[in-house]
């Protein structure tokens, strides 16, 4: 997040968008509600499902699955053409600005209505609503990231953003949510393939000197590794041939399991590390049990970029270690000395070789976090970003084109599909899923339908379905729902009996390497 949570509540305009916050961020959602009964803030809400968050908003746009260039190209089009833009932000702190002005010429409210169904006037309004509010945060999920045009989706939300002088002021931003906790502690360190911690690039040599000084190595690879969802396609025709999964649960979590899982059976070795014993640790050569949350100290970082410390409450069961603990013993035995006396002092190599963390120590953070980047020891955290300059100077407006679907619907499937979560259960069970309170009240699967579909195809309220895409079929029940919206049904993938991603499209973003799972074909029969 560019911005607070906090700072929502300090908001004129809020666009949400691809969030289901209601279910899926609660804390967050009620920031926003907040915001919207005392602050008088104004909720704007594309969604292509009829979301708890609808009820709360002065706009809801419908778009079509997958159209998300679409809309937003149509907005700044709206916004450009009645000069409603921030002309001084504009010509002081970005570059690109004709460029972009061209490609959304053609994007006129008509013509962005014949690709996402959007009502020329909600456009309209929609955008004259958040191009005249003072301050106007987006907030956006995985309903914009997991496409494969995820990048150029928040590449376009970045653009509004600019366009409208909404970067760096009390109440704007651009405001991901992540979808699991501490996703951005795990970026922030390196948890990606092309960077040290602090998103420090491993091809840069002055970079790559600089660990190797600090950890008493050399020849660091200066060539970036793979992503995820590039490592388990490769296992098939073995040019990856063995795996270290560690809190993860792909045969749950990947798009296409099916082939998902032929991939990871196709391993000479697979290891994975976890606090249960998940559906990918039943493959695993070797599991290693590593301690939960309360089990362990550290430090996490929320979505908003906020250091805190993590503080152990009860010892780990059994055999179970800290997962550091694990790394450094299998370091050792590989022949690297890796020894750490708690993790306070892994914390303090963190400082000493992250740039954005440099300032972030146990004692700071010790009642409460600091936000990154925090360079120095007497600087306070940066809450809100880009408020002087960009990292890079001035901003840079991407001109995008839309790009369709990787699938589209036909006779044979005429239905879309795009799957997510519900508030009782999460990511793909592992922990909730124990819980016999929470599997009460979602205790199964389901597949969200409006009454008119539901009619059309023949089924009745929690009647048996068969859900079949290109690539599997599941059983799930039917749930007529007013959330649904004709032509487009919803399911949950928590559930690993009927899991959702057995029929979701392995089609990556090019850049990101995001599967898109919030798009694809099915059609649906009565199940035996």
């Amino acid at each position: 997040m560019t911005n607070t949570i906090g700072d929502l509540e300090e908001a004129d305009v809020i666009l949400l968008t691809g969030s289901n916050t209601t279910e899926n961020h609660p804390v967050i959602s009620s920031y926003i509600k907040r915001a919207i009964k005392f602050k008088g803030t104004k909720l704007i809400v594309v969604d292509p499902r009829h979301i708890n968050m609808t009820l709360f908003s002065r706009n809801w746009l419908r778009q079509n699955l997958g159209t998300d260039v679409a809309w937003i190209n149509g907005m700044m089009n709206v916004i450009i053409k009645e000069e409603l833009f921030d002309k001084n932000f504009v010509e002081n702190r970005t570059t690109g600005f004709e460029d972009i002005k061209k490609t959304v010429e053609k994007y006129t409210p008509q013509y962005v209505e014949s690709i996402t169904g959007i009502p020329e006037q909600s456009l309209i309004d929609a955008a004259r609503l958040y191009a005249g509010a003072k301050a106007g945060a987006i907030v956006y999920c995985m309903g914009i990231t997991q496409h494969t045009t995820g990048t150029d989706n928040v590449k376009s939300l970045a653009n509004l953003s600019m366009l409208c002088g909404n970067l760096g002021i009390r109440g704007g931003g651009v405001n991901p949510l992540r979808g699991q906790n501490n996703v951005q502690g795990a970026c922030d360190m390196g948890g990606l393939p092309d960077v040290f911690s602090g998103y420090q690039k491993v091809i840069d040599p002055a970079l790559r000197e600089k660990m190797e000084k600090a950890w008493g190595v050399s020849g660091l690879s200066d060539k970036p590794g793979l992503k995820a969802t590039e490592m388990i396609p490769k296992a098939h025709d073995k040019s990856l041939r063995a795996l270290y999964i560690v809190g993860e649960n792909p045969l749950i979590s990947d798009p296409d399991i099916n082939h998902a899982e032929k991939c990871i059976k196709n391993l000479d070795f697979l290891v994975v590390q976890d606090i249960f014993m998940t559906e990918t640790a039943k493959l695993a050569n070797v599991v290693l049990p590593s301690a939960c949350f309360a089990e362990k100290e550290g430090t996490f970082s929320n979505t908003e970029r906020r250091v805190q410390r993590v503080r152990k409450a009860v010892n780990s069961p059994g055999q179970a270690k800290e997962d550091w603990q694990i790394v450094c013993e299998i370091a050792n035995r590989m022949g690297y000395p890796m020894t750490y006396e708690s993790s306070e002092a892994i914390m303090d190599e963190i400082c000493q070789v992250t740039p954005s963390y440099a300032g972030i120590t146990y004692d700071r953070i010790d009642q409460v976090g600091i936000h990154w980047p925090c360079p120095s020891a007497d600087h306070p955290g940066t809450p809100i970003l880009h408020t002087q300059a960009f990292p890079i100077g001035k901003g840079v407006f991407h001109a995008i084109e839309y790009l369709p679907p990787a699938e589209q619907t036909d006779q044979e499937y005429p239905l879309y599909l795009t799957t997510g979560r519900v508030i009782h259960q999460y990511h793909t069970g592992t922990m909730t899923m124990k819980s016999d309170g929470i599997n009460e009240r979602a205790p199964e699967n389901f597949v969200e339908i409006s009454a008119s579909d539901a009619k059309k195809f023949g089924f009745e309220d929690g009647s048996l379905a068969k859900i079949i895409s290109r690539r599997g079929d599941i059983t799930a029940k039917i749930k007529i729902s007013t959330t649904a919206v004709d032509g487009t049904v919803f399911i949950p993938f928590h559930f690993a009996k009927s899991a959702a991603n057995k029929l979701t499209n392995a089609a990556l973003d090019p850049v990101s390497k995001i599967p898109e799972y919030k798009v694809c074909a099915v059609k649906l029969s009565k199940a035996a």
